[in-house]
């Protein structure tokens, strides 16, 4: 049995390709062309790095700043000699 989808869904669906790879500057032109929903929208992406986790000298880390902060206070405590 198939999921009843709404008209918003099935008009977004339409859109796009989803067997198709699209560069990011592609991808953010069809969401802009999306129908608008009643409330505030996200959008998660998936990257393909071509690293190796296993390798100690190919780790990706790194942070990134939220536009309103995390909410907790920063503490910073350091230990030093000399």
């Amino acid at each position: 049995m198939a999921k009843k989808r709404s008209k918003r869904y099935r008009q977004a669906a339409e859109m796009f390709e989803e067997d198709k790879n699209y560069t990011l500057t592609e991808a953010i032109d069809i969401l802009k062309k999306f129908p608008p929903a009643k409330y505030d929208e996200t959008v998660s992406i998936s990257v393909r790095l071509g690293v190796d986790p296993k390798q100690s000298d190919q780790m990706v880390r790194g942070t990134c700043p939220l536009p309103h902060g995390s909410g907790k206070q920063v503490r910073v405590l350091v230990f030093a000699q000399g």
